[in-house]
């Protein structure tokens, strides 16, 4: 299985939809623009925001299994997607990569 690196590109914040939809929260999102995260397949990044994790996923898993060219041709990288969390408030942009490494797996996969 391939590692994943995720990197934060883009960050964008809508105050005239928070002041007029969300209620007050404590904490919001905590990602700089630049930020990596590296994912062994499956496991969710330390630091990585649930809901980001929720949104990228499968493409996660996809490229950490050899799969690419998601939707025909749609990244200039075949082993690349881009990826927002689904934070209508808060939206950050991902470049999801596949890196050369391969992890090692016990079983062989």
């Amino acid at each position: 299985m391939k590692k994943i690196i995720i990197t934060v590109v883009k960050m964008a914040h809508y105050q005239d939809l928070i002041d007029k939809y969300e209620n007050p929260i404590s904490h919001a999102c905590n990602m700089t623009v630049g930020q990596i995260f590296i994912a062994n397949g499956w496991e969710k990044p330390e630091g990585m925001c649930d809901s980001a994790w929720e949104s990228m996923s499968a493409f996660v898993m996809t490229l950490a299994h050899g799969g690419e060219d998601f939707y025909d041709g749609w990244m200039k990288n075949k082993k690349s997607a881009m990826i927002s969390c689904n934070d209508g408030f808060r939206p950050v942009s991902f470049l999801i990569e596949t890196l050369d490494e391969v992890i090692y797996s016990p079983s062989g996969c």
